[in-house]
């Protein structure tokens, strides 16, 4: 019985083992390398600019908003990207909300309001998720900061949509996209060339409108990260100028003593 017992963690042990080596490779293999974008708002003075705000929240409100939700926001939070009131009324107005009960007791329909949260393109996960073969499509809220690789994985998710190698057995409904991990993913190429056109007349290709997509995604994560960097900034050239007022004093009271 013992020996029975020791065979069985030997075997146990082994496998384990075997999986813990085979695990990085496994990994390895599934690693996509991206390619690092030059974004506006990354490193200590990177600041949001706020037209590309507005155009990647055009690209959000004519594509993305057909599938994915973005519950975390309110209308009137766009009045941070520089959105006037009566831009922010308007993009409310275009959806519906259920509101009430009335003075009847009834539920009701009504254009939604900027106070109101960002009005989901689903009523449930169920519906989302019937409506796009079984797949359920993220919030958009806090996508950047909820992905390994940030804003460079959303961007080369985006523009990563290519035709199937002839050796990859593609299953039925999905789409390649080489920085999907698996490479099959259930979202059909959301972007293209010229699908939007955008206001202040910004050539819309492909590649622009996933820079644009992906500021706006960063900044409804990440909202505060102007204020932040401007308040660190100040933060550094306060501490330098006291270091070097501090190290004045210094040589001022001790530049009587002799060694």
């Amino acid at each position: 019985m013992e020996t029975r017992i020791r065979r069985s963690a030997r075997a146990a042990f082994l496998a384990l083992a075997a999986f813990a080596l085979a695990s990085p490779a496994l990994a390895q293999e599934e690693e996509v390398k991206l390619a690092p974008q030059d974004w506006t708002f990354t490193g200590i003075l990177g600041q949001y600019e706020p037209a590309q705000l507005k155009r990647g929240f055009q690209v959000y409100r004519e594509v993305c908003s057909a599938c994915h939700a973005m519950k975390l926001l309110a209308y009137r939070n766009l009045a941070e990207i520089g959105l006037s009131d009566d831009e922010i009324k308007a993009a409310a107005a275009e959806k519906q909300v259920t509101d009430g009960p009335n003075d009847q007791g009834d539920m009701f329909q009504r254009p939604a309001r900027p106070s109101d949260q960002f009005v989901s393109p689903f009523p449930n996960d169920q519906a989302a998720r019937a409506a796009n073969n079984g797949a359920l499509p993220p919030d958009l809220s806090l996508i950047v900061k909820a992905r390994h690789g940030g804003p460079d994985y959303v961007y080369a998710i985006l523009t990563g949509f290519v035709d199937a190698p002839k050796d990859f057995k593609l299953p039925q409904g999905m789409y390649y996209n080489t920085a999907f991990p698996g490479h099959a993913i259930g979202m059909p190429p959301p972007l293209t060339a010229d699908r939007v056109t955008y206001a202040d007349g910004t050539k819309a290709t492909l590649e622009q409108e996933a820079h644009d997509a992906v500021t706006f995604l960063n900044w409804a994560a990440e909202p505060e990260l102007n204020v932040r960097h401007n308040l660190g900034l100040k933060v550094l050239i306060f501490t330098i100028v006291l270091t070097a007022l501090f190290y004045g004093l210094k040589r001022s009271v001790w530049s009587d003593v002799h060694h």
